[in-house]
């Protein structure tokens, strides 16, 4: 199915499962989706089956917005205990997007559908919420704990069959433009790995790149990847640079979200280092995976230079990572968008798309783990092996049985709305209008900006120091606002209020 058809079938108010091989769009149909039902006025909950899925999203995990929680099953009288905030946002959503599907439990969609139907008070799947679920039944599945309840993929839940959800299967592919790699990735999810396709990618084991200490390598195993990064950053003759993140949010919130965001809470960096950005740049001037090296600190900030291999030079400023909870926002951290990239994790790449990239597949130890590894660079000759095992080439017989399922069903409903290819096409036409085009974001129009800024706040973007912030904490407590606050520490009263919120929470500080 072409993208524009399902973004016309959500928009129609179907509820659906988003899905297809990687680099086929689907995040990017999921955010064009959100973005219109929001500009309608509808109540989107976005949500995902891992924090780091939902980060790049902006929202929270399906367990938290469903009040689950980790729990194998609902106790008796599980709504009567859940907050009136809870109960407000799941009451008060029209559309409900659940990412990363393929590892959430079956038991766990019907637990997060008990819990809409007894709030909503509707008998009805979900309680009437459009569901939105996006996700490939080939990649991560879902974990059964030790002497924990057992479960499969959703499609064998009881909601699924009462639901029938539109299946939406992308078809086009967006990211690979080689042959050779599209064939063994096809062979994959076809479970058809011949002889000629394992060559191919042994023969990838015998050739190192150039510039190898330019290269991100993904690895099965976290130790692996610490190790690897540490070692490359000590061996730069190059002075280190520190770089703390921003918090707002109570504590367990901030540690919820911590783990979800990619960029470390002490970002260290040296001239020379290889760094992955971890988010999309608002100015579209790097994307989350694109790869740079640090080339300067702006003099002033002391924010990191980056030139990314697309010869876009960037001064890297902090972004912010939202924990949110419906449309109140639970916990905040603010930090540069980057992260060391020598090495990442398979699990952390997943929804990447990397210009280059070593793999050691010698450790894979689930089916998938080397489908989500291989499909993360465009073409054959960008992918380079220190080994391969025999589960890495494995994929799920489950998944392999479903897939047949949804393709069968994708041809059946792809029919039953192909009277919508006529919207999409004018909704291509006449929608969305391109972009004034900005200035680039460089060195000198940042510097630039903050040199503006400072004519009316000198202290703006110049780090808090231990005497600043006594000072705020002072006056804070003393009864000054933060206008007066402003004036007396030379900062923007945003800045101020921000600040004020790390120390003293977001509720106390509004």
């Amino acid at each position: 199915m072409k993208q524009a058809i399902a973004l016309e079938v959500l928009c129609e108010g179907q509820s659906a499962l988003l899905t297809g091989p990687a680099g086929t769009g689907k995040t990017f149909v999921l955010n064009r989706f959100i973005q219109i039902a929001k500009a309608e006025g509808k109540h989107v909950s976005v949500t995902a089956t891992t924090g780091l899925a939902a980060t790049h999203l902006g929202g929270t995990t399906i367990h938290a917005w469903s009040g689950i929680g980790i729990a194998d099953q609902l106790n008796p009288g599980a709504v009567d205990y859940m907050s009136k905030t809870r109960r407000e946002t799941i009451e008060k959503t029209d559309v409900l997007i659940i990412d990363e599907i393929s590892m959430l439990h079956d038991y766990r969609l019907d637990m997060v559908d008990e819990i809409c139907r007894l709030v909503r008070r509707k008998d009805e799947p979900f309680g009437g919420i459009q569901i939105v679920m996006s996700g490939d039944f080939f990649q991560l599945p879902p974990v059964n704990r030790q002497n924990g309840r057992t479960g499969g993929f959703v499609v064998s839940s009881q909601v699924w069959q009462e639901l029938d959800p539109v299946i939406l299967y992308l078809d086009e592919q967006f990211r690979q433009d080689d042959e050779v790699l599209l064939d063994i990735l096809t062979a994959m999810r076809d479970d058809d790995i011949r002889r000629h396709h394992a060559e191919k990618l042994l023969e990838r084991t015998k050739v190192e790149p150039e510039d190898a200490d330019m290269i991100t390598e993904l690895h099965t195993v976290n130790i692996d990847v610490d190790t690897l990064n540490h070692a490359r950053l000590e061996a730069l003759d190059t002075e280190s640079r520190s770089f703390g993140q921003f918090t707002t949010g109570s504590a367990n919130y901030i540690e919820t979200l911590q783990r979800s965001v990619l960029a470390p809470a002490e970002l260290l960096l040296k001239k020379g280092a290889l760094v992955m950005s971890v988010k999309n740049s608002p100015q579209r001037t790097y994307v989350n995976g694109s790869i740079g090296t640090v080339v300067d600190f702006e003099p002033g900030t002391d924010y990191p230079v980056v030139e990314f291999r697309s010869g876009r030079t960037v001064t890297m400023v902090p972004d912010t990572w939202e924990l949110r909870d419906g449309d109140k926002k639970r916990a905040s951290i603010s930090q540069i968008p980057l992260r060391l990239a020598w090495a990442i994790t398979v699990h952390k790449s997943q929804g990447m798309t990397l210009d280059a990239a070593k793999i050691d597949l010698r450790k894979a130890f689930v089916p998938g783990m080397g489908y989500v590894a291989l499909s993360r660079v465009k073409n054959i000759e960008s992918l380079y092996l220190y080994g391969i095992n025999r589960t890495a080439l494995a994929i799920s017989e489950d998944a392999l049985a479903i897939d047949g399922v949804l393709r069968d069903k994708t041809r059946r409903d792809s029919q039953r709305f192909a009277h919508l290819a006529e919207r999409a096409e004018k909704r291509a036409a006449e929608g969305d209008k391109p972009a004034k085009v900005k200035k680039k974001a460089g060195s000198s129009g940042w510097s630039e900006k903050i040199a503006k800024m400072r004519e009316t706040y000198p202290n703006a973007y110049k780090p808090w120091t231990n005497q600043d912030d006594a000072t705020l904490k002072l006056e804070f407590q003393n009864g000054r606002d933060t206008k007066a606050l402003s004036e007396l520490l030379g900062r923007h009263e945003g800045s101020v209020t921000m600040r004020l919120q790390k120390h003293f929470g977001e509720d106390v500080v509004l």
